[in-house]
């Protein structure tokens, strides 16, 4: 069965005084106007299942009006076990705890991750390339707490060079000492960052084709080492990076921050062999990001063995009703699916049989 969410308690959460809800292992539907606190919701449940949040607040404004204080704990059950997760906050930190031990917010997916789609994702194709980084990276900090430190090592590195590219009269030792440590950890990144897309690049190629009524998309990675990355060990690619961050020690000066590594990679998508940022439709790189987000559903159950909280926030109002049937069809592969709308005529009367309508009418 695996693990499923069943309960989530809110108290001086945002809008909320005190809300409880429930959750069957099937799909949810959280129904009302704008503003109710349906959005804060999801926002909640991500926090607790990926220790992030994609509004990336500040802890006070986590906090209902009036409050010093506010907490957040959901309920996970399944396979014999039951697993709570608390995020408290108070007006400067927020801190997470496992079964009432305090853990790190990186070791929060190690229970149960999700998978969020929301109105903002909608754009990621045109987007900039940080976006889709982004992306990718978050999803790899959910399936494996050794990818998040990779990112972070070497984010850490690159800032230390920038710091020193500053100064105009760097020692030229200094500055190769930090080539080196900046070298491993592009390679290790990229190695890691490469893994991963290849499995999400198959399955959202194969979603796509199914949805799209047969067009093909192309997803390729693009990296500073060129096409070459691919075929590259880890050892390869950190002597290539040293090469060329060596190469570009006057250019990185002029401009005062390192210009070569994978802080600069991006993710393309072509339709057809064309570009989809800049000759796809609305709706072609809508459905991009449409099999991109199964395929982080798919891929996520095929590494951990568990499916993810599939969250879906007010993405059916910007979806017509080939893409909206997509999910649909989607989420009834028994997935526990969490969804916010303010009108239920965009689902079939089949699926609200067998979903749980929850209707929200304000602040509780």
């Amino acid at each position: 069965m695996g693990l499923s969410l069943q309960r989530l308690c809110l108290h001086n959460w945002r809008n909320f005084t005190d809300k409880i809800l429930s959750f069957p292992t099937g799909t949810t539907v959280l129904v009302g106007l704008n503003a109710v606190g349906k959005t804060n919701t999801i926002e909640a449940l991500q926090l607790l299942t990926s220790g992030f949040s994609f509004r990336h607040p500040r802890p006070s404004q986590l906090i209902l009006d009036g409050y010093d204080s506010a907490y957040a704990k959901a309920k996970i059950v399944g396979d014999g076990r039951q697993i709570d997760i608390e995020c408290q906050v108070g007006p400067n930190k927020k801190s997470f705890f496992r079964n009432g031990k305090r853990c790190y917010s990186q070791e929060i997916p190690q229970t149960l991750m999700s998978v969020l789609f929301n109105p903002d994702d909608l754009s990621f194709v045109k987007r900039s390339a940080a976006t889709r980084r982004d992306e990718l990276d978050f999803f790899g900090r959910q399936i494996s707490a050794s990818y998040g430190k990779l990112v972070s090592t070497y984010m850490r590195s690159i800032e230390q060079r920038n710091s020193l590219l500053k100064d105009p009269f760097i020692d030229p030792s200094i500055l190769h000492a930090w080539d080196i440590s900046v070298s491993a950890g592009a390679a290790a990144l990229l190695y890691a960052r490469l893994k991963l897309f290849s499995r999400l690049r198959i399955k959202a190629e194969h979603i796509y084709q199914e949805i799209s009524d047969g067009e093909t998309l192309t997803c390729t990675y693009s990296s500073s080492l060129k096409e070459k990355s691919f075929n590259l060990s880890k050892a390869e690619m950190e002597q290539v990076f040293l090469n060329l961050l060596t190469a570009s020690h006057d250019e990185d000066h002029r401009r005062q921050q390192t210009t070569v590594g994978p802080h600069h990679d991006d993710l393309c998508f072509f339709i057809n062999d064309k570009n989809a940022r800049i000759y796809g439709s609305q709706g072609q790189q809508r459905t991009i990001v449409l099999a991109w987000k199964m395929a982080e559903v798919d891929v996520a159950e095929d590494i951990v063995g568990e499916k993810p909280l599939l969250l879906l926030d007010d993405v059916m109002s910007e979806l017509d009703s080939h893409r909206r049937d997509a999910v649909i069809k989607f989420v009834e592969k028994d997935i526990q699916t969490i969804i916010t709308t303010t009108n239920l005529d965009y689902f079939s009367h089949e699926l609200l049989d067998r979903a749980e309508v929850v209707t929200f009418n304000g602040c509780t």
